[in-house]
């Protein structure tokens, strides 16, 4: 297929602009990775003018998709895990052009996984994580179990991801494929709450308790990305400072149940501050000494 698709991609290759081209082709029938399409073109390019542009080819009863990225753009997708298909194909795909070494050196990056992105990328999963799971406990509380279980599945997805960034790797679409490799006793969690022939509730309870451990184990390690940026200073932290924070945005959305758990769980304490009104404080953020020491 590649030979059908060098008219275009040599085009591509020709502009001065451009920093690297892969390829990867489905590999079968049903292909997440390549969203169905028979052959993916990942096109990278600096200074564009459209960040992300999107077109489908057909030939010879195959189906191609052309993707051309800002290397900002895709920095941000790598970044923040918001697009693994983009870090799948920048990991799995064939390179057939690149200048300067660029994509040699994009996977050898992505392979080495730096402390810096991995925690960020903790922090996102954490939050997230955090969020579903509080909110499967409240409905199961309030007897919503249906409810109460689709938040729970989604929490496992969760939890999931940040087990595999744990281990230094990159999420992938068939996220449970490498969890099973890599971190079984999370899969067996997933097959717990899935495939058991107990009743939903008990399901549900179950696995309230055994993601609440696993939350907690990992509270202060997964939260590493927000501990040290509120180390920075001595001052503790409002919410709204830490709310426009540049580094934090990518979490932002998912930041305030975040902290609440982190206070809860003893990694944040809150110092309050006083206001206008007696007896009444705002509340302020900072890291517990026994978290920043250790």
């Amino acid at each position: 297929m590649e030979d059908q698709l060098r008219p275009i991609y040599q085009e591509k290759a020709s502009q001065n602009n451009t920093l690297g081209i892969l390829i990867l082709e489905k590999k079968k029938p049903i292909s997440p990775v390549t969203d169905n399409f028979d052959v993916i073109l990942f096109i990278i390019v600096r200074d564009s003018e459209e960040l992300w542009y999107v077109k489908h080819y057909e030939f010879e009863n195959k189906s191609a998709a052309m993707h051309i990225v800002d290397e900002k753009l895709l920095q941000h997708w790598i970044d923040t895990s918001s697009y693994r298909r983009a870090v799948e194909w920048v990991i799995n795909g064939h390179i057939i052009f690149e200048r300067n070494e660029y994509l040699t050196n994009l996977k050898e990056h992505l392979r080495e996984f730096p402390q810096q992105t991995r925690d960020l990328k903790k922090a996102i999963e954490f939050a997230k994580l955090i969020r579903s799971y509080t909110e499967s406990k409240d409905l199961f509380d309030s007897e919503q179990y249906l409810d109460s279980y689709s938040r729970m599945v989604n929490s496992l997805h969760y939890l999931a991801r940040l087990s595999i960034i744990e281990k230094g790797f990159h999420p992938e679409v068939t996220v449970w494929n490498q969890v099973k490799r890599i971190e079984p006793e999370i899969y067996k969690l997933y097959q717990e709450l899935i495939e058991s022939g107990e009743p939903t509730e008990k399901r549900i309870q179950l696995m309230i308790l055994a993601v609440e451990h696993s939350i907690s184990k990992r509270s202060r390690s997964s939260a590493q990305h927000l501990l040290q940026l509120m180390n920075e200073r001595e001052e503790p932290w409002s919410f709204g400072e830490l709310k426009v924070h540049p580094e934090i945005q990518e979490y932002i959305l998912d930041l305030s149940s975040m902290i609440e758990y982190l206070v809860d769980h003893g990694v944040i304490e809150v110092v309050p501050q006083d206001t206008k009104g007696p007896g009444v404080f705002h509340r302020s953020y900072k890291t517990v000494e026994k978290y920043i020491e250790e």
